[in-house]
């Protein structure tokens, strides 16, 4: 008989990283895109389920910003509106404004608030602030249904610029998303960014065009103003839905696009860069 002891295998090793192309990295957002669909989808129900206005809240927050700021700046301090009835106006800024400000405190906490599932399984860290600005843009469509109402109420319709819109979405999500994840990132290594953002978000409404239109800035500092990458956005936003009643000042348009475009791939980048780490400091 043969007495040697028997050989059991040794068992494969099971390492658990990201991925180690980029390529493959962007082959794991595919496939773990369920997981998205479920960050997504649950962030939406507690959003709405365990609050006792539930949905309404998506509109009344705007609502009143909104009529705020047609008492301040359209009755009180009695700024043109290039005959565009003042709410329409405010409104048409205040879509944008929002959702980025909202997808901005959203991904920034969005990796602490799901600091358990980052530190006990992989998968790409993108998906998770990615998800949290699915829930802001949510916001964002709820939030149309003031500007139809608006609409109706002052007959007011848009002409073939509106077809043009989802451009501007497009643009306004760029900025959210990039400016998100510079802040998600940051917050997991620096704490004290999450004492910065509601400071950036409140300073930012009152730099922003939301409540009066850019074109009151004067013409030397209109370029210099547009430094601000969400005075294209808005302007945009108006441009398209309020047609040809305003217009875009092209150099600064472009410069915010640009603007827009670089802390979009410099967020991408330097999410990435520590993505690595976020496992460990969580």
């Amino acid at each position: 008989m043969n007495n040697k002891p028997l050989k059991h295998p040794m068992p494969a090793k099971l390492t658990i990283e990201a991925g180690r192309t980029e390529k493959q990295y962007w082959q794991d957002l595919w496939r773990y895109r369920e997981l998205f669909y479920f960050l997504s989808w649950r962030d939406i129900l507690v959003r709405y389920k365990q609050t006792t206005i539930g949905i309404a809240w998506a509109l009344i927050r705007p609502f009143l910003t909104m009529v705020v700021f047609t008492i301040v700046f359209g009755n009180l301090a009695k700024l043109p509106s290039g005959g565009i009835p003042y709410p329409i106006l405010v409104f048409a800024a205040m879509l944008p404004w929002q959702f980025f400000a909202n997808s901005l405190s959203e991904c920034s906490n969005s990796l602490i608030s799901n600091s358990n599932l980052i530190s006990k399984v992989y998968f790409p860290r993108l998906i998770v602030p990615a998800s949290a600005a699915i829930v802001s843009f949510v916001d964002f469509m709820i939030s149309g249904m003031i500007m139809l109402g608006l609409m109706a109420w002052y007959n007011f319709v848009p002409d073939w610029r509106i077809l043009t819109l989802p451009l501007f979405i497009a643009i306004a999500f760029a900025a959210a998303m990039g400016a998100g994840l510079w802040m998600a990132a940051l917050n997991v290594e620096y704490r004290d960014f999450r004492y910065i953002v509601p400071f950036i978000v409140q300073f930012g409404l009152y730099i922003s065009p939301v409540g009066f239109t850019s074109n009151i800035v004067p013409e030397q500092w209109r370029l210099l103003y547009s430094l601000n990458p969400m005075v294209g956005v808005i302007d945009g936003f108006r441009w398209a839905i309020l047609g040809g009643s305003t217009e875009i000042y092209m150099p600064g348009f472009l410069l915010s696009l640009s603007l827009v475009v670089l802390v979009f791939i410099t967020g991408i980048w330097y999410f990435r860069k520590m993505e690595r780490t976020f496992a460990d400091v969580i």
